[in-house]
């Protein structure tokens, strides 16, 4: 740190590997997600028809997790019990739940004749149970619960993106091979992606005959509340991170959101529906908001904006897909500007719908509960979605891109510190388009 210093904003553009550029104490985020230059690509195939029950009347689940979202699932289906049934044609009963510690006090109402258990055989091997509901979390014992609950012929309902997104080719071709060996199951995860947000139905069967060409949003709640703190109560990145950790949004381990990671999951998953593009999570470029400080916001404001982490992917060329998870200037004029707090929001542009905006709340209780519930009652209503990731595709992975970036370099006050930046943008061939100095 100096103490005498001048703020300087540098408005440049050059590729995405700018980023490795080695300038002390700078940060550099993209100018604007909609102004990337991008076109898109389509690969998509979604069909109907009727999913085989092993009950005419009523289709039974098993829930794994009995936690926050378990226990909003079983709230939702108890109160909506009637109205459900009369939708779908079928009681829906919860038959078990799998949880860590039976004996421990739940804070919702075990559903009549409905079983607390701990040994996930119980769900597992009853045949009484048609759909396996798996909101416990992990890698490593959800994994093999899907996978054994698939083998066996149940449907699956998910919240799990980061199972999901690390073993989405693996969980495809055990659904295929399941249901080509003669069963009928259903690999259904509507939750795992931006909470209550229906983002995921909506790839699946809103743009079959449109040509997406670009996908972008915020998409991690954790990350959107301290941001919108920074900005709007001027609180530390220190100080936003308490507050979220208070209220729920930041888990005790806050890495996966603060470092991108959460996000960078939920757009893989979502580049395999909108582009039928398979990439390994550690192609995508992340970027965190560890490095964004109050002075990058004082900046924004003085440009128009504020600074929004988002997810991008988008069409660079022909048949080629760029990927991003950044912090982002956001001009505000910009309908992801005014999405603050805890809230979600996804823009989809495409040839045919042009521009497609899905905002709501992207984690919580009731909002995770509410997607699952409505891929549960989609399951007792008949329907099937063929290609629960859509088809694959032959688009091409390429990890940069053009865009506009901010660079904030923190100086020395002295003569000579705007030539000195143009030498050394010069020496890695940036182009520089205008220059904010701040003292």
């Amino acid at each position: 740190r100096f103490k005498n210093t001048v703020g300087m904003m540098i408005m440049c553009r050059s590729l995405f590997v700018l980023s490795s550029l080695a300038i002390t104490n700078a940060f550099v985020t993209p100018l604007s997600h909609g102004k990337l230059a991008f076109a898109g690509v389509r690969n998509r195939a979604s069909s109907s028809s009727t999913l085989k029950m092993s009950s005419d009347d009523t289709m039974r689940i098993g829930i794994f997790g009995g936690g926050v979202v378990g226990g909003g699932i079983v709230e939702i289906l108890q109160k909506n019990a009637v109205a459900f049934e009369n939708l779908t044609g079928k009681k829906i009963e919860v038959g078990k739940i799998c949880v860590r510690d039976a004996s421990k006090p739940r804070d919702f109402e075990i559903p009549p004749n409905c079983e607390v258990v701990t040994d996930y055989d119980a769900i597992l091997n009853d045949d009484t149970l048609d759909v396996v509901v798996e909101v416990m979390g992990g890698t490593t014992d959800a994994k093999k619960i899907m996978y054994d609950a698939i083998k066996k012929g149940k449907s699956i309902v998910t919240a799990n993106k980061a199972l999901i997104a690390a073993s989405l080719v693996e969980i495809e071709k055990l659904v295929e091979d399941t249901n080509a060996a003669g069963k009928d199951v259903e690999f259904r995860y509507e939750a795992a992606v931006c909470g209550g947000i229906p983002i995921i139905r909506s790839l699946q069967s809103d743009f079959p005959g449109d040509d997406i060409t670009k996908l972008s949003g915020i998409i991690n709640g954790c990350t959107n509340y301290m941001l919108t703190a920074m900005d709007q109560k001027a609180q530390s990145y220190d100080d936003a991170l308490a507050d979220a950790s208070k209220l729920g949004y930041a888990e005790a381990d806050p890495t996966l959101d603060v470092g991108g990671f959460d996000a960078r999951s939920k757009l893989k998953i979502l580049m395999r529906l909108a582009y039928g593009l398979d990439v390994e999570e550690e192609e995508i470029s992340v970027r965190g908001i560890t490095e964004v400080t109050k002075v990058d916001f004082e900046y924004a404001k003085m440009l128009g904006g504020t600074i929004k982490l988002i997810g991008c992917a988008q069409k660079v060329g022909d048949n080629k897909i760029a990927a991003y998870v950044s912090p982002t200037y956001v001009t505000n004029d910009d309908s992801l500007a005014s999405v603050n707090g805890a809230t979600n929001a996804i823009e989809i542009e495409s040839s045919n719908l042009v521009s497609s905006t899905y905002i709501g709340q992207g984690a919580g209780r009731y909002p995770t509960a509410n997607s699952c519930i409505n891929d549960i009652v989609a399951l007792a209503k008949g329907d099937k979605t063929q290609l629960p990731f859509n088809q694959k595709g032959d688009a091409k992975f390429v990890n940069d891109f053009d865009s506009v970036f901010f660079m904030r370099i923190g100086y020395r006050d002295a003569l000579g510190i705007t030539r000195q930046c143009g030498e050394i943008c010069e020496k890695f061939g940036v182009s520089i388009h205008s220059i904010l100095q701040n003292p």
